[in-house]
């Protein structure tokens, strides 16, 4: 029964609300116990494109040509590669982003809202002078999405620096044909490289245009590009296949959960999604990896990284914007205390989250659900 809508019905119904962003304060700390003086860093480095995401809500069906439609929720806030970060640094990993950012309003909106809302650490990002920040409007109505957006190319030399900084994971994004020098250079002094994937515009679908795949510790496709770059029947299938080019193969599946398949220990997992009532899809598949590389990187273990990967892309659907909406511990903790007081609940489904006992706080007197962010440009100083 956990994954009844009943628990998680309040979430994501307030759409309108003030305030200034502030940093981040994690609850928890998910490495605390494998931290040491000789530590590098950062726990996690990334890089790509900031956007800035206008989200509109609340739309009874699609924009309707020659029409106007009101949406009820509004939302504005990094996107891009900001989803990722965003949902790293809620999660209470030190987190390192190179991107490039405008020398507009934009840009500098962006800027302050990851580097003083959410502690990122833009060391290895710029301002690139005359450059307007691209932006991504989306529109999110039945469960779906309609995006449009513009911007232009960065400088050849933005956003990934010639020599990353250290990090005990980093994130990488897979282009077909294109090999990202740093990955490799990161991969040498020892980090662990999880990568995705986008859709392949080529229609090749060849994973020996994805040479970076090499360096990676996991892969995270979901099941129509795992299936398409394996020629496999099936999802899972598909994530077997894949574990002859990568340690640790990872499918999202969806409506159905995920996949995965451990090639070093022979294991395989897989977790079934729960069934929330989804405000807005955007950029739940960030949080995914995100959860899934926090979890890793703690050590848990594989089914475990998996459920805990799915919350946090369920919690995220429930609340409008890609990095406005990812959930951080007292979310979490919120949820689970909810899911053990409705009456009738599975108990094995209980048994399948009973790892949160130990990592949430036991209470929290602040308001659910807790919001990290401002859904507008940002509010004049008072």
């Amino acid at each position: 029964m956990i994954a009844s809508k009943a628990p998680a019905a309040p979430i994501g119904k307030g759409l309108s609300y003030r305030g200034k962003a502030g940093p981040c304060q994690p609850q928890v700390d998910p490495l605390a116990a494998l931290r040491g003086p000789d530590d590098p860093p950062w726990d996690v480095y990334l890089t790509g494109t900031v956007f800035l995401d206008i989200v509109f809500t609340g739309l009874d069906s699609a924009p309707v040509r020659g029409t106007e439609s009101w949406a009820r929720g509004m939302g504005s806030s990094p996107g891009g590669v900001a989803n990722m970060a965003t949902a790293l640094a809620r999660l209470g990993l030190k987190t390192s982003l190179a991107a490039a950012f405008g020398d507009d309003h934009y840009g500098e909106y962006c800027w302050d809202a990851l580097a003083h809302g959410e502690g990122i650490d833009l060391g290895p990002s710029r301002t690139v002078p005359g450059w307007h920040s691209p932006v991504t409007v989306s529109m999110a109505y039945e469960g779906e999405r309609t995006m449009v957006s513009h911007g232009h190319e960065p400088p050849p030399e933005e956003p990934a620096p010639d020599c990353p900084p250290g990090a005990r994971a980093a994130i990488a994004s897979l282009t077909p044909g294109v090999r990202a020098p740093w990955i490799a250079q990161a991969a040498s002094k020892g980090t662990r490289i999880f990568a995705d994937v986008g859709w392949d515009d080529t229609g090749a679908w060849d994973l020996a245009a994805l040479p970076d795949l090499a360096h990676c510790e996991a892969f995270l496709p979901n099941a129509e590009e795992a299936m398409r770059y394996t020629g496999a029947g099936c999802p899972r299938a598909a994530a077997h296949a894949l574990t002859d080019h990568v340690p640790l193969a990872v499918v999202t599946l969806g409506a159905e959960g995920a996949y995965a398949v451990d090639r070093r220990t022979g294991e395989s997992a897989e977790v079934p999604a729960i069934a929330v009532e989804a405000l807005d899809p955007t950029g739940a598949g960030d949080v995914f990896v995100a959860g899934f590389v926090t979890s890793t990187l703690a050590g848990w273990p594989l089914a475990d990284r998996l459920a805990f990967a799915g919350l946090t892309a369920a919690l995220s659907v429930q609340e409008f914007g890609g990095s406005l909406s990812a959930p951080g511990w007292s979310e979490i903790g919120a949820w689970w205390r909810r899911v053990q007081s409705v009456d009738g609940q599975d108990p094995a489904a209980l048994r399948r989250y009973a790892f949160l006992a130990g990592l949430v706080p036991e209470s929290d007197a602040r308001p659910w659900p807790l919001r990290r962010a401002v859904p507008t440009i940002g509010f004049r100083s008072a």
